[in-house]
């Protein structure tokens, strides 16, 4: 059983930010059919499934139609979304009961300067007053105050932590990963990555992962990968839509990379050039 799978359902977006690499893939939308077909082949393997990869998940046109989906199949769906589509989506989100958590991803500001950056956060935040009268929880996903790579990001950041106060005045209560503003609405701070590259230099053998222990991913084409960085399918394990999950799991690849993990070793030569897998070291 996984704590997380991720499928894929868009690979659109309608911001282009620095941290995030995009994909060479074909723009794609997964279909009602093909979201049913990868779903259900997924859920015995776990109950927790995100609805992305790289895109947008907002923009999917069908969106209502894969929640109610993931109803019927008896998931728990969460949903990391850029924020800007938000007011426009509320509705349809807020009334599906599969939904449980709206991931935002506030620093996706740095694309998204040239909008009202004010009625943007205006936005994220009535809707995490809303989400929480329908018991969706709310994230704000937020690079943290310190860290090199976050440098030039202070001022905006503050910034954006006066508005939280402002919309969430209460208490708010120190967590693992940053602050629960309020009963389900949080902000979790994290350090800038960077993301598996084939191109980058080796980053070193050690290492340990979440990958095919706790999580796992499939992209919009059927491709499985072993987790939600694998954005152009480098590592893929096989098509869910040709084979089963368990026979690709078995298969050399998987047993190599999941094997290595519990050694404390990076088996597969991409994640030996993730920035992500350095935070877990080498226990």
């Amino acid at each position: 059983m996984f704590s997380r799978m991720y499928l894929e359902i868009t690979t659109c977006c309608n911001l282009s930010c620095s941290f995030c690499p995009g994909t060479k893939r074909p723009a794609a939308f997964l279909s009602p059919e093909d979201f049913r077909t990868l779903a259900a082949k997924l859920r015995p393997y776990g109950e927790y499934l995100y609805l992305h990869v790289m895109g947008e998940p907002l923009l999917h046109p069908q969106l209502p139609q894969l929640l109610e989906i993931c109803r019927a199949l008896g998931f728990r769906a969460t949903l990391t979304t850029n924020g800007t589509l938000l007011p426009q989506k509320q509705g349809a989100l807020l009334c599906a009961p599969a939904l449980r958590k709206v991931s935002v991803s506030l620093h996706s500001f740095e694309a998204n300067e040239a909008g009202d950056f004010s009625a943007y956060l205006t936005g994220c935040t009535d809707f995490a007053r809303a989400a929480k009268e329908a018991g969706v929880l709310t994230d704000f996903r937020l690079w943290n105050l310190d860290g090199a790579q976050t440098k030039g990001l202070h001022d905006r950041n503050a910034e954006i932590l006066a508005r939280l106060h402002a919309a969430f005045p209460g208490d708010w209560q120190k967590n693992t990963w940053g602050w629960r503003l309020e009963d389900g609405v949080f902000v979790s701070f994290g350090e800038r990555f960077d993301w598996p590259d084939e191109r980058a230099e080796e980053r070193g053998r050690t290492g340990r992962c979440r990958a095919l222990r706790d999580q796992i991913a499939v992209l919009s084409d059927g491709t499985v990968v072993p987790c939600c960085l694998d954005h152009e399918g480098t590592l893929a394990l096989g098509n869910l839509f040709r084979q089963e999950l368990a026979d690709m799991l078995a298969a050399p690849l998987a047993r190599a990379m999941r094997e290595g993990f519990e050694r404390g070793e990076r088996a597969a030569p991409l994640c030996r050039r993730c920035g992500y897998a350095e935070r877990f070291g080498a226990r």
